[in-house]
């Protein structure tokens, strides 16, 4: 056998790379190739992303990584740009966290009840989802929506500008709230319903597939979804496990082969995302990284600069479990100033504020691996599947506080690394479609040969016992009120 390289673009919320990734036959080998910053830029009151610089940088990083047996693109999901008949960009895709979404929500479910959109789609309630980008749009008469021809997701349309080929791809249209996961097609009633035009959306496309060329390398259809890449490349040796791929956010889930979109699935608010190979990735997006990433950034704005493994040292060196928050609050997602933030949560809840870097952090970490540990046991609940071990991949799984943190809070065996088990993924699915190796469960099984990982044992887990009780009560008041407007 040949030996084989695959280059996997891979691009994240903070930033972008294109990894070279080798195959010899046994074993896998990882270069870095080239880095780039993901910046957005803010247009009078709209956040958007900067599409055309992270193009130019796709293109820069193929050409320095050079030669290759294909290509393969991963971001993260939900945001997309919308093209005209002759196939041309309208306007910058907008970002996520921008605030045209703010109340949203309610207004889609004053038409469309909350269990019914839930029901079509099995998708996590999140004012972020493209369906309350989409209404957002219907709603301020958005000329954008009478000239678009199609919707193309952000990996979608990079596949395109790269191949000339649009497709809409599983993986990342199922996060859409946008497509039916029990009908296996777009929730074409919902979108009626919605009044969002129908005509955007194309069959969907699976990957493991060429797509086209691009330079004459192959251009392999790789799961478009950060997170379902990150999936395939969990180096699990058994089905009994649970996964975390930990960076801006943190996606804690399942791997199963059907969807579950139930009573208690609505109830808990979970998501069922398209995995490779038609599976079901199980999870919760859960505010991740992101907390500490924008603590980090508004110290820096006051003139204090200290690096993530500085934080880490302060929080190892604060007062364990001196305050909590609730890290998917709706508070603590747009940008801003998170240290003011977490201490407006805690007068909220009666608690003492951290009055130092090192509290935040250490608060950050600790409410991190107690959300972990909340959703993982809804998560075995709902699904009756036994879990021995978590797999904690991406960037988090650098940070041996959070991950020691997790492996107490949850009372599990957690197995931390690859970081890069999101261009692994991307890397390996192109393997498979070049025929090369023969499965996923193969290419797993190589990842875990290749790559080191680190395991935590649980500890001394009592405290964490106490105070996720404490959280638990929280939580079911939260619940409580959430829905007392629907008892009346």
């Amino acid at each position: 056998m040949s030996a084989k390289t695959v280059l996997a673009v891979d691009i994240g919320a903070e930033s972008g790379r294109v990894i070279i990734v080798r195959f010899d036959g046994q074993r896998l080998a990882l270069e870095e190739s080239y880095r780039f910053a993901n910046v957005p830029v803010q247009v009078k009151n709209t956040l958007h992303w900067d599409i055309l610089r992270l193009w130019h940088d796709v293109q820069a990083g193929i050409r320095q990584a050079g030669k290759a047996d294909s290509i393969g693109i991963d971001t993260w999901a939900i945001d997309f740009g919308l093209l005209d008949r002759a196939g041309h960009l309208i306007g910058n895709p907008v970002h996520y966290r921008d605030h045209r979404t703010d109340g949203v929500p309610e207004a889609v479910f004053a038409r469309v009840p909350r269990e019914e959109v839930f029901a079509q789609t099995g998708i996590q309630i999140l004012p972020i989802n493209t369906l309350y980008q989409l209404v957002s749009l219907v709603q301020q008469h958005d000329p954008s929506l009478e000239t678009a021809q199609r919707l193309l997701t952000i990996p979608d349309l990079l596949y395109y500008w790269l191949t000339g080929v649009p497709v809409n791809e599983f993986t990342n249209a199922t996060t859409t709230q946008c497509f039916n996961t029990v009908t296996g097609d777009w929730a074409f009633d919902l979108l009626d319903k919605l009044e969002i035009p129908t005509r955007l959306f194309n069959p969907v496309s699976h990957p493991g597939q060429i797509l086209g060329k691009s330079n004459d390398i192959p251009v392999v259809l790789a799961p478009h979804h950060d997170t379902a890449s990150a999936v395939v490349g969990v180096p699990a040796q058994h089905r009994n496990f649970a996964y975390i791929s930990s960076g801006t956010w943190s996606l804690l889930g399942l791997e199963l082969e059907s969807p579950l979109v139930n009573d208690y699935a609505f109830q808990i608010n979970v998501t069922n995302e398209g995995g490779y190979g038609k599976t079901t990735r199980l999870l919760k997006n859960i505010m991740g990284l992101w907390l500490l990433q924008e603590a980090r950034r508004t110290w820096l704005a006051q003139g204090q600069e200290y690096s993530y493994e500085q934080l880490t040292t302060k929080a190892r060196e604060s007062r364990p479990f001196a305050v909590w928050i609730d890290p998917d609050d709706a508070m603590f997602l747009p940008p801003g100033d998170m240290p003011a933030r977490i201490n407006a949560f805690c007068r909220k809840t009666e608690q003492p504020e951290p009055q130092t870097v090192g509290a935040v952090a250490r608060c950050i970490f600790e409410s991190l691996a107690l959300r972990y540990r909340y959703v993982l046991r809804q998560l075995v609940a709902l699904a009756g599947q036994r879990v021995d071990t978590l797999h904690i991949v991406g960037g988090g799984a650098l940070n041996a506080l959070l991950c020691q943190m997790t492996a107490d809070a949850t009372s599990c065996r957690v197995v931390a690394g690859p970081v890069e088990a999101t261009a692994l993924g991307n890397a390996v699915v192109q393997l498979v479609t070049l025929g090369e190796i023969e499965s996923i469960a193969q290419g797993r099984a190589l990842i875990a040969e290749s790559f080191a990982v680190t395991i935590y044992e649980p500890g001394d887990i009592a405290q964490w016992d106490k105070l996720h009780t404490q959280i638990t009560q929280y939580h079911a008041l939260r619940w409580l009120n959430e829905q007392a407007p629907r008892w009346g």
